[in-house]
């Protein structure tokens, strides 16, 4: 779409003879494409962190429990990551179509990068007196996981999880290569017609996402480490 050439000249802040930046008259007329796309955009940026926490905590298990596939599983994942968004989303489309499911495809590959290796360091993380008193307490390895090894490790991971959530986020726009960019679509739109008031509103709401859910995330993490905060006291 491109909304600029919708609006009649010289009767709103977004038309073409005053085509200003911020113009909340475009918010107000079109709130129900820009809510769309926001949730899109969220929706697509949830599943695709999910996505790759499910993938990444059982390579980070296998590459802690066969150490010679270390090595092999970072530097994949890595490789990944240097593969630019415009070439890995077309390559996607063959076999998933113009959907959603490429572009949570391909940001949940991104986001690998960073999540594997952070639940990597995050179990290492944990004391090995604490393993072993655990161990010696007739903690099984499944137990010793759940119960001891991944709640000491969750500030590491979690660490992770907020830099591959904020950067899920900006990757997100690209999903508008396969017009599944939630916001990056108006992005792309706003810069094709020089719509000011489209970029910016855009621009704006991305930033807000990323910092909502940096703050959820920061709230998750004390939620689940209570003795940090009793350590801080």
């Amino acid at each position: 779409m491109t909304l600029l050439a919708t609006a009649d000249a010289g009767t709103t802040c977004y038309s073409r003879l005053t085509n200003d930046w911020l113009c909340w008259q475009y918010v107000s007329d079109y709130r129900t494409e820009i809510t769309d796309a926001t949730l899109q955009h969220l929706a697509i940026t949830l599943v695709s962190v999910l996505a790759a926490l499910a993938l990444s905590f059982p390579l980070a298990l296998l590459a802690r429990r066969v150490p010679r596939l270390e090595t092999a599983i970072l530097g994949v994942a890595t490789g990944l990551y240097t593969i630019p968004s415009v070439a890995l989303l077309p390559l996607l489309v063959p076999f998933t179509g113009l959907s959603p499911v490429t572009v949570v495809i391909g940001l949940a590959l991104y986001a690998l990068t960073v999540l594997v290796r952070a639940f990597l360091d995050g179990l290492r993380s944990v004391p090995a007196d604490v393993t072993e008193s655990a161990t010696g307490l007739g903690y099984g390895r499944g137990r010793l996981l759940l119960a001891v090894e991944l709640p000491l490790a969750v500030p590491v991971v979690m660490a992770g999880l907020r830099v591959a959530t904020v950067s899920t986020v900006a990757l997100t726009t690209v999903g508008s290569l396969v017009a599944y960019g939630g916001l990056g679509n108006l992005i792309a739109d706003g810069v094709t017609s020089d719509f000011r008031a489209e970029l910016l509103t855009a621009s704006v709401l991305c930033v807000v996402i990323a910092v909502l859910l940096d703050v959820v995330l920061v709230l998750l993490q004390r939620l689940l480490t209570p003795w940090t905060r009793t350590a801080a006291a």
